[in-house]
């Protein structure tokens, strides 16, 4: 059982659902008989192309000022483009051979197009966005998308009071004015909110305030090759565990990895705490022990996807950067790194500076070489050091607007900025990971750019939940601020 809340005209209202999955249903989904009518804002359709799959037997209706919106986004250099031009071609899948009263009245969403025979689909709809004069338009600034928008909502309800209408915008501002305005119902989309507080996301470790063996009373251990593991009861994990989650304790010698979950036991693998303190990569050593559980992750290449989450100043991009040439340089286990980030407003801007598409990344890529810098600042030649790494490390800096489309073969991707992509966008580019690459999503969910997007509904959040447990993928959390007292006092007192 989990809470969310539903901004409606009563903005105390709290709605508890029961469910047998994770996932919120969309307000008004499943769990009701009632039909109801669903305007999306155009925020939606750009969060998730494929939203209008998400409201079942209900009506989803779309404001042509929608279109005309997804219209002028499709063609900017941004990464909610293509997001616009999939949600473009969803429409015309389902409308593009219809009448237009029709697409007026309702057009049936075809099952086929969702893919699940079991799921029963509703209509999709364009409305035309009444003037300010029309109708029971409420808002007279028609020179604004948002109120246009809010005037078809209104239009609608007032049309057939007893229908009920909610609009749906991930827009704070827009709900607000929508219900001055007066209209009933205002809600957040959230199909894909998979936890209702950040808090409750993983951290990628247990700690147990006593020492661990204390509490073990019956354990089968046994080594394969170099590594040794332990077979102890699950009855002594009180909390959620996940397969490669770390256990640490209040002395000073263990830890552990979670190498496999059983029935009625658990598999550690045995590290020991005095080796995550002393791991190494191109001459950098972790400062705590939980910068040396992240440095052990990303080290290991049986892991593909490594999450590193924590504020600035953690060190997340100078230990998967130190890391990443450790792997391709000293052991040779992948070829490349390839460094992208999430870049806004980058995309709208990138054509407009000079060079090669790596020469228009590196204002955006400064923080690479700034860790770069760092990794070689004691070095005799740092500059000379700089460029052996850029080199023998074959550094390549993309951007996001050409990662699409690609399949990057045995190279260590590095995503930073990730906490400013939606979960469509983070698919898109970890599905571009091919044969023999890893990859490692930087992020500090405090620091979002993004207007379409909060920490719950951030791609990160909805990655670390979604592969929290598969054997392929670690979750680290980095604890404290270890960039320096001032970058430390700021984040706590800030």
């Amino acid at each position: 059982m989990f809470e969310y809340h539903i901004v409606s005209s009563n903005c105390d209202l709290n709605v508890t659902l029961c469910h047998s999955n994770t996932v919120n249903d969309l307000p008004g989904a499943r769990h009701s008989m009632t039909k109801k009518t669903f305007v999306l804002d155009t925020n939606v359709l750009l969060h998730d192309p494929m939203s209008v799959f998400n409201f079942h037997e209900h009506s989803a209706v779309i404001p042509m000022t929608v279109l005309e919106e997804l219209d002028d986004i499709k063609d900017r250099k941004k990464n909610v483009a293509a997001e616009a031009r999939s949600a473009i071609r969803m429409i015309d899948e389902v409308l593009g051979h219809s009448t237009p009263e029709a697409i007026a009245r309702g057009v049936e969403i075809p099952i086929a197009l969702k893919g699940d025979s079991g799921t029963q689909l509703g209509t999709l709809a364009i409305h035309r966005s009444p003037l300010a004069d029309e109708s029971k338009g409420r808002l007279d600034d028609i020179e604004s998308n948002d109120n246009r928008i809010i005037n078809c909502a209104l239009e609608i309800q007032n049309s057939d009071p007893s229908r009920e209408v909610i609009l749906v915008t991930k827009d704070i501002n827009m709900r607000l004015k929508a219900l001055g305005a007066g209209l009933n119902r205002v809600e957040d989309y959230r199909r894909d909110q998979l936890v209702s507080d950040v808090e409750l996301l993983p951290s990628g470790h247990l700690e147990f305030d006593t020492e661990f063996w204390k509490l073990v009373s019956d354990v089968d251990s046994w080594s394969e090759g170099a590594k040794t593991y332990h077979r102890v009861p699950k009855t002594i994990f009180t909390e959620e565990i996940y397969a490669n989650q770390y256990v640490i304790d209040s002395t000073d010698d263990f830890a552990a990895r979670i190498s496999q979950i059983e029935d009625d036991s658990v598999v550690l693998l045995d590290i020991g705490r005095h080796r995550l303190e002393e791991m190494e990569a191109w001459g950098i050593r972790p400062l705590n022990v939980y910068q040396g559980m992240a440095m052990h992750a990303l080290l290991d290449p049986g892991l593909d996807l490594n999450l590193l989450i924590g504020a600035a100043g953690s060190g997340k991009t100078l230990l998967s950067l130190a890391c990443a040439l450790e792997m391709v340089v000293e052991q040779k286990r992948y070829s490349k790194i390839v460094v992208t980030r999430s870049t806004p407003p980058v995309a709208e801007d990138i054509g407009f500076l000079p060079g090669t598409e790596e020469e228009k990344m590196m204002p955006w890529l400064a923080a690479i070489h700034d860790n770069l810098e760092a990794l070689h600042e004691h070095d005799d030649n740092p500059e000379a050091s700089i460029r052996f790494a850029l080199e023998k490390g074959n550094i390549q800096f993309k951007s996001l607007n050409f990662i699409r489309g690609r399949s990057i073969q045995d190279a260590m991707i590095l995503l930073d900025e990730s906490q400013n992509l939606t979960p469509q966008q983070l698919k898109t580019i970890i599905t571009r990971c091919g044969k023999g690459s890893k990859i490692v999503c930087l992020g500090n969910l405090a620091q979002i750019d993004s207007n379409y997007l909060t920490a719950l509904t951030s791609g990160l959040t909805y990655v670390v939940e979604r592969f929290k447990g598969w054997s392929g993928a670690s979750t680290q959390h980095l604890e404290g601020v270890v960039r320096s007292r001032l970058a430390s006092y700021a984040e706590q007192n800030l």
